[in-house]
């Protein structure tokens, strides 16, 4: 999919057009992102309006877009750099993702932003993620904690409660799946999805550092810890927890179950806040049913029910052979300093840069998340993100074996022993 801002000729895409007088550059900044306008309305409504100011406070520059989904995106993001020809411009994630493009020189250091317009703009910790050797790398924009959202008008039919602990949590399971509604929306194709699931039952289970320790090599994947929430996702498959196909199908799919309310609960980040607070394609009415709770707690389990995982969301990254980078930079100050400050009313979603709130008018789910986000024990990266390229494709992998039974925990353990060892 693409959405161009401009056309764009390969004079222009150097930055060396001049105008007739000789005084100013024509310059295009290539950007590419993943929040296509049908499954990121909001984003992509925000995304757009930012472009827009700029390119008319900025008469000489073009902002040239492509826009994929979050897997297209990753894909292309590989292909690019192969070729050394990223865009000027894009989204990154942090820690392990980023590693390979960091070490192949391919992302510019951006800590000249943190000094200078952007410093103290940013949470603290936020872009700690995103630092690599002492340098900075990208620079996120998002803030994420992963909730267990849920259809109020569903619990209510059928008199259950929002589990503390879980126990409490199987017992729901139980009986929605006996009352012939499936109790929890997933589409595990992309991995990352069941991946939410297999993090909280470790972290519920083993507490944050166990596989935290596993995956930095202080600690081993081996643990029983991390064997026995393997065993949990098996059980929950046995129940009948998930819809039906869910290996088979995307996350958007799968969030189409919850969306459509054919499923009870939907584990996901806070970025689709949006769908259920400002997106005029959803419903009211739906809007309205959504309510969330933390991971329940295992009495048997170390973790603590205010322990997340989620953290820093995706960035942006400068290319470091951009032919516009000193442009590029002027233009990433700009998109965080607008994003920072529009993404809670537009899109609804958590900024990493400090926003005052206390003027807009915000949903209540939304300022129930922000409270949970500043009240939170831990934040746990998600694993794939966590992982160096090759370890994060082999966990994604067994996640998914691990949900389709083809694979057992000691097996899906042994697997990511096995991959983390080699370091890369």
């Amino acid at each position: 999919m693409l959405a161009l801002g401009g056309c764009g000729n390969p004079a222009e895409r150097a930055g060396a057009l001049e105008d007739k007088h000789g005084d100013t550059k024509k310059v295009t900044i290539k950007m590419m992102h993943l929040w296509p306008q049908d499954v990121s309305a909001q984003q992509y409504k925000l995304v757009n309006e930012i472009i827009d100011q700029y390119q008319s406070e900025h008469a000489h520059v073009t902002i040239q877009q492509e826009v994929l989904e979050n897997e297209q995106y990753k894909n292309k993001l590989k292909i690019l750099s192969a070729s050394n020809e990223l865009p000027d411009v894009g989204v990154t994630w942090a820690a392990g993702f980023m590693d390979p493009y960091v070490k192949g020189e391919l992302f510019a250091p951006l800590d000249d932003l943190l000094s200078g317009g952007l410093k103290d703009k940013f949470f603290p910790g936020t872009t700690d993620a995103y630092a690599v050797d002492g340098k900075t790398y990208g620079l996120p924009i998002e803030l994420n904690i992963s909730p267990v959202y849920y259809n109020k008008a569903i619990f209510e039919k059928y008199n259950l409660e929002v589990p503390q602990t879980y126990d409490q949590f199987l017992s729901i399971v139980e009986k929605l799946s006996s009352n012939g509604v499936t109790p929890i929306a997933l589409g595990n194709k992309d991995r990352w999805t069941g991946s939410l699931w297999y993090m909280y039952l470790a972290d519920r289970l083993g507490g944050p550092e166990t596989m935290k320790k596993a995956i930095d090599r202080s600690g081993t994947f081996e643990d029983p810890a991390l064997i026995q929430a393997a065993a949990e996702i098996q059980r929950l498959v046995d129940m009948n927890a998930f819809n039906k196909g869910f290996n088979g199908l995307s996350n958007d799919e799968g969030k189409s179950e919850f969306m459509n309310e054919k499923t009870a609960m939907y584990l996901t980040g806070t970025w689709e806040i949006p769908n259920f607070t400002s997106n005029p394609e959803v419903p009211q009415q739906f809007k309205d049913k959504v309510g969330f709770f933390k991971f329940p707690t295992l009495d048997r389990g170390k973790g603590d029910i205010n322990s997340w995982v989620g953290g820093p969301g995706v960035g942006l990254f400068i290319a470091e052979n951009s032919k516009v980078k000193e442009e590029a930079k002027e233009f990433v100050e700009y998109f965080i300093d607008k994003w920072g400050a529009s993404s809670v009313s537009t899109a609804g979603v958590i900024p990493a840069t400090k926003v005052d709130t206390s003027s807009s008018d915000l949903p209540q789910i939304y300022i129930d998340l922000l409270d949970e986000l500043g009240n939170a024990s831990n934040l746990t990266l998600f694993a794939d993100v966590q992982m160096k390229p090759n370890a994060a494709q082999t966990h994604l992998n067994m996640i998914q074996a691990l949900f389709g039974k083809a694979i057992t925990p000691e097996q899906f353990v042994k697997e990511h022993e096995a991959a983390l060892e080699k370091g890369y």
